[in-house]
């Protein structure tokens, strides 16, 4: 089969390599969709994985066509979205059901071969079925749907909160997203882009309610919006210290920040800040990954439901497709950023 294989730091290859062997508990997924995160970038061309060489693709959906030993021979010819994350079931966070904590878990385009390539080797615990109605373009991107989600979740906003998305990339996009589906009208969101803007005009955002922080002040925007309290919900997208201080100083008395973005460098706080964070009594949280338990009231679940029912559009925000051969082009835009991108995806239909 084609696979794009990571070999090492700025060493990734379009091959032929075996199609996977199945093991215990195991089914081959013919991929029929997988889109490019954020984190693959730096992972290709700065850090490597942690493991070489790896078929990359954490983000994926396709239909079963083979099941191993020990998987349930009814998953055979279904269409089905894959959680990545792979638990140990062992430990404390595990024995609790909360898999997205695991401490020792592997990782499907990470620490073991993804969905970069025709067929990929899956845990048949890791599959979701996808009603008849659910694209496998829209299936690919449940991954990054339930990490919006999972932030919203934990935050659980108010109707008449006024909440803030700062950074509009893919994460910050798809939670512009569900805050509206989830009934929030007051949303305020901080890009850095003109693009970004149009994008978040397709969700229902207006015009008086971006800002572009390359040309406005955010933090007096965001004051100005508030009428001077700030705001009571503030999800922090982007993962860097400047971002980071903005959050707090803008955040209203009793008000919530949920951290999302990964870090890009060290994050500190001063002594004014953190006197805020006490003295206005803020809760700081955090979020990681998504919930998948085969509950209906998990975050998969959750995200599947209002795709079935069409609530929720995420290919509004798909900008390009490629299909496996040509995916290079895709890695490319994102390191370059030679064009004006949200979702990337590959495409095999």
């Amino acid at each position: 089969m084609k696979a794009w294989v990571l070999h090492g730091v700025n060493d990734l290859r379009l091959e032929e390599v075996p199609t996977p062997e199945i093991e215990s508990g195991e089914v081959l997924v013919s991929v029929k969709a997988a889109g490019i995160c954020g984190s693959d970038i730096p992972r290709i061309y700065q850090t490597g994985a942690h493991v070489h060489p790896l078929i990359l693709g954490h983000e994926f959906s396709g239909e079963v066509v083979k099941t191993g030993p020990g998987a349930d021979e009814s998953w055979q010819g279904k269409r089905v979205g894959v959680f990545p994350l792979i638990p140990c079931k062992a430990c404390v966070p595990c024995q609790r059901n909360l898999y997205e904590m695991c401490r020792a878990y592997s990782y499907l385009g990470s620490r073991r071969d993804g969905g970069f390539a025709e067929y990929t080797a899956v845990p048949a615990e890791n599959l979701i079925e996808l009603p008849e109605n659910v694209s496998y373009k829209e299936a690919a991107m449940l991954e990054p749907m339930a990490v919006a989600v999972h932030a919203l979740r934990r935050i659980s906003p108010s109707p008449e909160d006024i909440a803030v998305v700062c950074g509009l990339g893919t994460i910050g996009l798809l939670l512009v997203m569900f805050l509206r589906e989830a009934g929030i009208k007051n949303i305020l969101a901080v890009g850095n882009k003109e693009f970004q803007k149009h994008e978040v005009f397709k969700l229902g955002i207006t015009e008086e309610c971006f800002c572009n922080s390359t040309k406005q002040d955010a933090s007096g925007w965001l004051l100005e919006r508030t009428g001077g309290v700030g705001t009571d919900i503030f999800f922090e997208c982007v993962g860097k210290n400047e971002t980071l201080n903005l959050s707090v100083s803008s955040t209203a008395p009793e008000g919530k920040i949920c951290l999302v973005g990964n870090p890009a460098s060290g994050m500190t706080l001063g002594k004014d800040l953190y006197w805020k964070i006490l003295r206005s009594q803020l809760t700081v949280m955090g979020t990681w990954n998504s919930s998948f338990t085969h509950s209906a009231e998990d975050d998969w679940h959750y995200v599947l439901g209002r795709l079935e029912n069409k609530s929720v559009m995420p290919e509004t925000i798909i900008t390009h497709r490629f299909l496996l051969d040509k995916l290079g082009s895709g890695f490319g835009i994102m390191r370059d950023k030679l064009q004006n991108y949200c979702k990337i995806l590959m495409v095999r239909y």
